[in-house]
């Protein structure tokens, strides 16, 4: 029977697993022994706080929370996002039409696409960024314009550079604030020039911004939404992953333009049977509390940040202390590639990180390193970056 199977044409459509060659090092490298520091995963470490586990056993027992759940979200939780929006970012929602419930914010960025796009749709994205961005645009038979993130430009994208017939034809333009893997953030003078420019051009602007709570130095990274008019022609999605240490827990959310939820809701509805009521009960309790975890969480990731970036300064590296996110973008040293350095450091060093260019071409000349274990191996991991030179 497999002698005939064929995967689906689409698949085709994703680019070579940069990562595989990677794994394969990383693999080798530990046969021969040596002890890995892995700075390439972007997944927190820390647990999710004790609160939110301890509301989740308390409400998993009751079998009301066992059967399916509602499409759109728990009534409850939509409502809690809408208070955790106001409070945060002084943004007014409706929970019934402009909060979606999410498992998880990556798949309702897959999703949209599927409701939002024609086949051969453009859809414009930030580059280097998050795969998804282009993945889902792919499947729903769209087309991909990148648009460059330069150090030059402080990382964000010059939207008059952006082609005039691009920009007519263009459907959705996909961005990140704060970045990743960049770690740039944007204020709200950006924010309103996207509107100004989605709204020249008949454009869908959704925006990513899983990681405004991962902040440092005061930092209170804004939300698009923010900026006057958004709400009229984009959407943001938001996830409980990164700010509350609930990356396996699969509980996001999409806020803003209630006809572009409503045809990614409609997507959903056809394709999943929505997030786990007890989940969703533990996420509110997550977004009514103090938010006093979060600055807890805050405050040990930028102890982390000011030990590696600070002794990546120490022995030369030419690195900016990212005001948000858990990464740090280092320019690799003259003379490598981002492969090249990353190869570099693992068969050397045992350090793993991830090369920029296997995020998009501009990445190239940098490679990502997550703050995502404790500050006794980001400790380690410099004194081996000294040893090696």
């Amino acid at each position: 029977m497999a002698d005939f199977f064929k995967p689906a044409a689409r698949l085709d459509l994703i680019p070579p697993y940069l990562f595989k060659a990677i794994d394969d090092k990383k693999a080798k490298v530990k046969a021969k022994g040596m002890d890995i520091i892995d700075l390439g995963v972007g997944d927190p470490d820390l647990p999710t706080p004790r609160f939110i586990v301890d509301k989740m056993m308390e409400v998993v027992q009751d079998p009301g929370t066992h059967r399916y759940p509602a499409y759109s979200g728990l009534n409850l939780f939509r409502k809690a996002v809408a208070r955790w929006y106001q409070k945060r970012f002084r943004v007014e929602l409706d929970p019934g039409s402009e909060v979606l419930t999410l498992i998880g914010s990556k798949e309702g960025i897959a999703h949209l696409p599927l409701g939002i796009n024609n086949p051969e749709d453009i859809n414009l994205m930030t580059t280097p960024g998050y795969p998804v961005y282009q993945m889902g645009t792919l499947f729903a038979g769209g087309f991909c314009h990148f648009v460059p993130l330069t150090r030059e430009n402080g990382f964000l994208p010059d939207l008059d550079d952006i082609s005039p017939l691009v920009a007519r034809d263009a459907k959705a333009f996909f961005f990140n604030y704060p970045n990743n893997p960049t770690a740039a953030v944007a204020d709200k003078d950006f924010f309103a020039r996207v509107v100004d420019f989605c709204r020249e051009h008949q454009i869908i602007a959704v925006h990513d911004a899983a990681y405004t709570e991962l902040a440092f130095d005061g930092f209170k990274p804004p939300s698009f939404l923010e900026a006057p008019g958004a709400r009229k022609l984009g959407i943001e999605f938001h996830s409980l992953s990164k700010t509350y240490n609930m990356t396996g827990w699969r509980l996001g959310m999409a806020v803003g333009n209630r006809e572009v939820l409503a045809a990614l809701g409609k997507i959903k509805s056809n394709i999943d049977s929505g997030a786990f009521d007890a989940i969703q009960l533990a996420g509110i309790a997550a977004l009514d509390s103090d938010q006093s975890c979060v600055r807890e969480n805050c405050a040990i990731l930028q102890e982390r940040r000011d030990i590696l970036v600070g002794g990546l300064q120490k022995l030369g590296y030419d690195v900016t202390p990212p005001k948000a996110t858990f990464y740090v973008w280092l320019p690799v040293p003259k003379g490598l590639t981002s492969m090249g350095f990353t190869t570099h450091l693992l068969e050397q060093a045992g350090i793993v990180t991830i090369p920029g260019n296997g995020l998009g071409t501009p990445g190239e000349g940098y490679v990502r390193l997550a703050l995502t274990v404790p500050k006794a191996r980001l400790e380690e991991a410099l004194a081996r970056l000294k040893k090696i030179g």
